[in-house]
């Protein structure tokens, strides 16, 4: 970058990018394993799986909430020589990076089925609503403070990782109408800042 500017990703769109994958493909799941009886059978399947579902979305919600918050608390202002990522590659990126584990865990839920019918998908689509509602979450702390959080892209790694792990040593930010995304990680739309 030019003259020590870093290439910068938006906290809740990294957040964001593994959501409709994982629900998408959790529903699918949870579709596909009503149809098999299973061990347990579908009744329990189910509500083992909604029970799974519910658990799964508060802990991925719950998440180390209290480093995102002091990642954002200390979050230096961004330099007029940053590169600021758009939403579309930073999205690209955490799917490339992730696309195994995703269809992993979509092959683990549907075998799952064989034992207890929907409760793999379940789970899954749990995930993916949990990173939704972490993602609106962090677009409350983006609104609140004005300002939108960014992440230096080499501080996620190749496979676009979490935005508050280890590596990470603190966040960006810059005007609530910087990039393409609005807060919380969503398409911006036209006209719109806020």
């Amino acid at each position: 970058m030019a003259r020590g500017g870093q290439g910068l990703a938006r906290v809740a769109v990294v957040v964001r990018a593994g959501a409709a994958p994982l629900g998408w493909l959790g529903v699918v799941a949870a579709g596909i394993g009503v149809l098999v009886p299973g061990i347990t059978g579908r009744r329990i399947g189910v509500l083992a799986g909604a029970a799974l579902f519910l658990l799964t979305a508060a802990a991925v919600l719950l998440t180390r909430r209290r480093r995102y918050t002091a990642l954002a608390r200390g979050a230096a202002r961004a330099s007029k020589h940053d590169v600021l990522q758009d939403r579309a590659v930073s999205v690209r990126n955490w799917r490339r990076g992730h696309r195994w584990w995703i269809l992993l865990a979509f092959a683990a839920a549907l075998g799952s089925a064989f034992a207890v019918p929907a409760a793999g998908g379940m789970l899954l689509a749990g995930a993916g609503v949990g990173l939704r509602l972490k993602a609106a979450w962090i677009g409350r702390l983006e609104r609140s403070a004005e300002s939108l959080l960014w992440v230096r892209v080499d501080w996620l790694g190749r496979g676009a990782g979490v935005p508050a792990g280890a590596r990470v040593k603190g966040y960006r930010a810059t005007g609530i109408a910087a990039g393409d995304a609005a807060p919380g990680g969503a398409r911006r739309r036209a006209g719109v800042l806020v």
